[in-house]
């Protein structure tokens, strides 16, 4: 009996994200732009974190306004990546396309600062000709299909991103981001089955980008989203990996 009430709760606190050091993770959240409530998104993120006991400490930067072109000012220092474990990536700024101020985004993440890569942002700087920002992400998307409750198919069920994540979890109403390119550095944890054509795509994944871990996820359009307890798991534990902190 003590070892079957000790296998239970062994079994329960694996599904809990446990992080490497006592530190607070230092996080800077980077958000704005068209066509999302980023300011919910920002405050069902922060609770994400508080119900799942992880101690973070915040710096937000909400800047550019709410249309699909900006440049903020963040970027201006070559240093501005430093001191942080990890940056979340939840901004909309498709036709940005000045290749200089994208490189100086991508140049500090492929020196070592580590990310997070949330819905919108894999459409941010869609119009520019290079592709550095795309090969950061690892992935190439141009365009989503309707929005629908999508079933989600865990491909990589050992990775500890998605260990306790439950095999038949459907989406609340969202969009599927229709994947052209999975660059050779990124590696799906879970995909999304069109309903148009059937195809499927990756909707959460890692990647390697110089030096540093990337987690991504083309979900996270809809509040109903951001609100999902499944969805919040996923993204505390892809930001724990991403910063090194998470351990199965």
């Amino acid at each position: 009996m003590l070892r079957l009430c000790l296998a239970s709760l062994l079994s329960v606190l694996a599904l809990q994200p446990t992080a490497h050091s006592a530190e607070p993770l230092q996080v800077l959240l980077i958000t704005g732009g068209c066509c999302h409530d980023y300011q919910y998104q920002t405050k069902a993120m922060k609770s994400a974190f508080a119900e799942q006991a992880v101690d973070v400490r915040w710096k937000v930067v909400q800047e550019g306004g709410n249309g699909t072109q900006a440049q903020i000012d963040l970027y201006d220092d070559p240093d501005w990546g430093k001191g942080f474990d990890v940056v979340i990536h939840n901004e909309c700024f498709a036709n940005t396309t000045s290749p200089e101020y994208i490189r100086r985004i991508t140049k500090a993440h492929a020196e070592g600062v580590n990310a997070v890569v949330i819905h919108c942002a894999m459409h941010t700087y869609r119009a520019s000709k290079v592709d550095d920002w795309r090969e950061f992400l690892g992935v190439t998307s141009r365009r989503h299909e309707h929005q629908s409750e999508y079933p989600v198919k865990v491909v990589a069920p050992e990775h500890p991103i998605m260990q306790g994540v439950a095999r038949d979890w459907v989406t609340p109403k969202d969009e599927l981001y229709i994947i052209e390119t999975l660059w050779p550095s990124a590696t799906p944890l879970a995909t999304s089955q069109s309903e148009s054509d059937g195809s499927s795509h990756p909707c959460f994944w890692i990647n390697d980008y110089g030096k540093s871990r990337v987690f991504g996820t083309t979900y996270g359009h809809s509040n109903e989203t951001f609100a999902d307890k499944t969805f919040q798991q996923l993204l505390v534990r892809g930001t724990l990996w991403a910063a090194g902190r998470l351990e199965p």
